[in-house]
């Protein structure tokens, strides 16, 4: 029982200080082009206290977990001023890729380290395995749980892939997930300098992005899925 709480306790943990980083590094980006927002807002930190979403960060991520065996979440947004930065057109665009490029960066540096530990390829294979059932839903939590924790147990190498392995996991899904070109994630903005939308366009995007983002994951989900799955392949891939 306590191996397992401690196992999600590091799936949880890792996930927060992931979209932590990624927040942290929309504010990194917007003070290096101009506007200093976000320094002045105390933000430019790892403190989770001033990051953490009641909503988003705990009550969200542990529901859909408790419901589905899957999690997700967010924290508070890091303010910044558009009209301060240095380049309008191209600015924004840059201050929202920091956020996605940051977790890229986070999942390769996992894969490095994972692919450098003395892990054999079939353990490897196994925490894969174990991790997916993990996440089914199918079946008591504790066998579910307690099976993953038995493939990370017998080394120090094992338990340090697996934290990698969730590092992996959690900054893949959140750089490409935020990658989509709908409000409010951040492949929006790309989107925005990519086609120099007007004004009343990007208005009326921002107004009803939320409910659009919500209706294309209820009705479009297997196109979503199937981008994240090959984000996933190839991460995982590597760390084989």
């Amino acid at each position: 029982m306590t191996n397992e709480l401690i196992l999600v306790g590091f799936y949880f943990l890792t996930l927060v200080y992931s979209i932590i980083i990624h927040e942290v590094s929309h504010g990194w980006m917007a003070l290096w082009l101009g506007d200093l927002t976000a320094k002045y807002a105390g933000r430019l930190n790892l403190n989770p206290l001033k990051h953490i979403d009641p909503m988003g960060s705990v009550v969200v991520p542990i529901t859909l977990f408790l419901l589905t065996g899957m999690s997700f979440g967010w924290a508070k947004p890091v303010p910044y001023n558009p009209y301060n930065l240095r380049n309008q057109k191209w600015g924004p665009a840059f201050v929202s890729l920091a956020g996605p490029l940051s977790n890229i960066v986070l999942a390769t540096v996992a894969v490095v380290l994972a692919r450098i530990l003395p892990v054999t390829t079939a353990v490897r294979h196994e925490i894969f395995a174990r991790f997916a059932v993990a996440l089914s839903g199918q079946g008591d939590f504790l066998s579910r749980w307690g099976a993953f924790s038995d493939a990370l147990s017998g080394s120090v190498p094992n338990v340090v892939f697996g934290i990698c392995f969730f590092i992996v996991f959690w900054n893949v899904l959140l750089a490409f997930f935020n990658l989509l070109p709908i409000p409010p994630l951040d492949g929006s903005k790309v989107m925005y300098a990519v086609f120099s939308f007007r004004e009343e366009t990007i208005l009326w995007f921002e107004r009803y992005g939320l409910m659009i983002l919500i209706a294309v994951l209820f009705l479009f989900p297997a196109p979503v899925s199937a981008v994240l799955d090959l984000a996933l392949g190839f991460f995982f891939g590597l760390m084989a």
